[in-house]
């Protein structure tokens, strides 16, 4: 018989170690952690060795341990049953507990783990973990057998425990499977907004590869915005292929690349004489991207004239040749692109309101390389892969040179990273790409930075002095000091409000 001191030194001990336990299996969704951890207070608080929590595939319906304390890892991996066999198996398949009060003398007690080398005086408890009636595997530890040691105390202590673990494992279960969902959701939806020699895993190129499936089975203008080198063309390319005119051919010109009279030549094609060298006649680039695509690159460049004749084939779907006088239809969709600000250019008259509403139906961001680092690793292995091939050679890089890259804003974009990476490619000696290979602008950019923020807060300095010396010599009148220095009085007025040097 207990006396009121041991039973109250039983209590607390049980309450402390519920306690734990419960702080435990709450403090992260690292089930396999928190578990063991459990298994580590029942032997500490409660006295209970070798503690198991063995958990059932629902596949597979076979059980293992996956968390266990006083156990050694090969013992662990021993612990393999199937539904009925054994204590534990018998335990999963009832649903109800069983204490043994001596293993030694249990046939049906397996010791499938070899941990208990000395059977006799073992009392085995094993209880179900379940979770709203479904068994989810069991709980079981092993007790010293004393005369003092209640094992229906324990039994009642271990459901307890068992009942906080179910919910654990449930919780780490439904976390685990939402995580899958959402990565294979994520796979599909890279695999599936992607494109052949178009890399880009970043949030902001997917939103511009959904925007491409969205916007290519329509046969709408798409208007691509962006700096140079962003990959204007591979995307209008991948609108097309990705239309219901990819069988038709996609012809892209660069307006900027050739002088007006050329370019409209090159568009609209010409008949023969019209003019000198003209010596037969030629289809222009809408001509030839009849039925299918035309990419106008840099079409913030054209000339108000072209302008009016891209309007008419816009509107009308027809033109005429240089030259000619017979009407030529043509079923093109248009994919223009630009790095101007076009919005400005209307504001100012250099390109047409009605043209600009046309081509800007769709419009799409290509972000800079700058925005959307954490393609560049991606985009490097890439342009390693195609010029290591191209040129016969296996060349790798350091991690120091990769940070120099991720690091440098690229101005040129994956233009000038791709011409980057095939030169270092074709000319380092050896095989694995260093920091001093890469060129001086790349691995400097922080001094250049540094040096140009110094310039530019010396040329203020000289400025900020000569305008309040002309202040003062003009009695800080503006208007004749704007005169003084060569500058309206309005810049002027800009400038001292700028540099403080209003007079109040």
């Amino acid at each position: 018989m207990k006396t009121k001191d041991e039973l109250l030194r039983i209590k607390n001990a049980e309450l402390t170690a519920l306690l734990e336990l419960s702080k435990s299996l709450g403090s992260s969704f690292e089930l396999e952690k928190n578990l063991i951890h459990s298994m580590r207070v029942l032997s500490n608080f409660l006295g209970m060795k070798r503690g198991t929590v063995t958990l059932l595939d629902p596949e597979t319906k076979e059980m293992e341990i996956i968390a266990a304390y006083g156990l050694t890892r090969e013992e662990i991996q021993r612990g393999k049953y199937r539904i009925g066999e054994g204590i534990v198996g018998k335990v999963v398949k009832s649903g109800f507990p069983m204490v043994i009060p001596n293993i030694g003398e249990e046939p049906m007690f397996l010791n499938r783990t070899l941990s208990r080398i000395d059977k006799d005086r073992i009392a085995f408890l094993c209880v179900p973990i379940k979770f709203k009636g479904e068994t989810l595997g069991v709980l079981s530890a092993d007790r010293i057998f004393e005369e003092k040691v209640s094992l229906e105390e324990d039994l009642r202590v271990l459901k307890i425990v068992s009942s906080l673990i179910a919910q654990n494992v449930k919780l780490s279960q439904t976390y685990l499977a939402e995580k899958k969902e959402k990565e294979n959701l994520s796979f599909e939806l890279k695999g599936k907004y992607s494109f052949p020699n178009i890399v880009g895993f970043s949030d902001k190129m997917q939103d511009v590869f959904k925007a491409v499936h969205k916007v290519a089975k329509s046969n709408t203008m798409v208007l691509l915005r962006g700096e140079s080198g962003t990959g204007k063309e591979l995307i209008a390319r991948a609108i097309h292929y990705e239309s219901l005119r990819s069988k038709g051919p996609f012809i892209a010109l660069n307006c900027a690349a050739l002088p007006e009279n050329l370019l409209e030549s090159e568009l609209f094609g010409y008949e023969k004489g019209a003019f000198t060298g003209a010596v037969s006649s030629k289809k222009g680039r809408f001509e030839l991207a009849d039925g299918g695509t035309i990419f106008l690159d840099e079409i913030g460049d054209i000339s108000p004239a072209i302008q009016v004749k891209i309007l008419r084939v816009i509107q009308e779907y027809e033109f005429e040749r240089l030259g000619g006088t017979k009407t030529i239809k043509a079923d093109v969709r248009i994919i223009a692109a630009t790095n101007k600000d076009l919005e400005e250019a209307v504001k100012e008259g250099t390109f047409r309101e009605d043209l600009y509403w046309r081509l800007n139906v769709v419009p799409m961001f290509l972000p800079s390389l700058r925005e959307r680092k954490e393609d560049i690793p991606v985009l490097i292995e890439h342009f390693l892969n195609r010029f290591n091939k191209s040129h016969s050679k296996k060349v790798t890089i350091s991690k120091e040179a990769l940070k120099k890259l991720i690091d440098y804003h690229w101005p040129g974009n994956v233009r000038e990273l791709e011409n980057t990476i095939e030169r270092l490619v074709v000319m380092i000696d050896g095989n694995i790409i260093l920091p001093e290979h890469l060129p001086i602008h790349v691995v400097m950019e922080d001094s250049f930075i540094i040096e140009r923020e110094t310039l530019s807060k010396d040329i203020e300095a000289i400025e900020k002095e000569r305008i309040s010396k002309a202040l003062r010599e003009c009695g800080y009148v503006q208007a004749r000091a704007a005169r003084l220095l060569g500058i309206t009085q309005r810049q002027l007025g800009y400038k001292a409000k700028k540099y403080g040097l209003v007079k109040k």
